[in-house]
């Protein structure tokens, strides 16, 4: 959980001035922010493979693939920043709720149900994250072997960002849970999020496997990914349209 930095946005800072802020004794940014960063640059690396290899009559059976992975990563790479900023605004709820007071019954119990309303989200927001990592390893998955070879290393750094990215964020998952104060509401996150880290994993790892073995693959159908062809890519992935995960609703 991170809090936001008054009124700026992460992706307005510098390279730099980022790492400088990472490296600070702040409490923000943290491992939410910093998880959601490398995603984005995950992201950006899609995009550029699929760039380097639009237009290019070697990997013209290709085409619709390149276009769609294109604007995917783009798409990503604003959300992962987005995220950073989201991770950051959950810590700053829960702050203000850890500053609540709690002299009476009546004020210790609002304090209570304003943490774990907080916790909720500050669990909810990593969560997204790795849906995002998801469909980032879906569609390093489906450009390896089917794009620029003289890029095919890019993909393989994009999927380990991105893996890297979703156990970082899953941290943040786990680390809330206990707070939420809804033993099968964090029963179903815990699993949720232990199924997508499995999912991204082998995606993951498949990517790297069609870069290392260096033979170009059969071509996707056009809209392999997008949501309703998401399931020629790599078994099943959650489009943008997909719902965050929300657990079950409190009574």
């Amino acid at each position: 959980m991170e809090r936001a930095i008054g009124s700026e946005r992460f992706r307005d800072l510098t390279v730099e001035a980022f790492v400088e802020r990472l490296a600070s004794s702040e409490p923000v940014p943290g491992g939410g922010s910093a998880s959601a960063v490398a995603a984005s640059l995950g992201a950006a690396l899609v995009a550029m493979v699929a760039g380097l290899s639009a237009g290019r009559e070697r990997y013209a059976a290709h085409a619709a693939t390149h276009l769609e992975a294109g604007v995917v990563g783009r798409r990503l790479a604003d959300r992962f920043l987005a995220l950073a900023d989201e991770d950051a605004a959950a810590y700053a709820v829960f702050a203000a709720a850890m500053k609540l007071p709690r002299g009476t019954d009546d004020e210790k119990a609002a304090r209570g149900e304003a943490l774990r309303s907080a916790a909720r989200v500050a669990a909810e927001v990593p969560m997204a994250c790795v849906e995002a990592c998801l469909e980032l390893v879906s569609a390093t998955e489906a450009l390896a072997g089917r794009s620029n070879r003289n890029a095919s290393s890019d993909l393989s750094v994009a999927s380990y960002l991105a893996e890297a990215a979703a156990r970082g964020a899953a941290e943040n998952v786990l680390v809330n849970l206990p707070s939420v104060g809804d033993p099968t509401w964090a029963a179903e996150a815990r699993a949720r999020v232990t199924a997508l880290l499995g999912r991204v994993e082998s995606l993951a790892l498949a990517t790297r496997e069609a870069v290392q073995a260096g033979v170009e693959r059969d071509p996707l159908p056009a809209g392999a990914l997008l949501p309703s062809g998401a399931a020629a890519v790599g078994g099943t992935v959650p489009g943008p349209a997909s719902p965050p995960f929300a657990g079950r609703s409190p009574d």
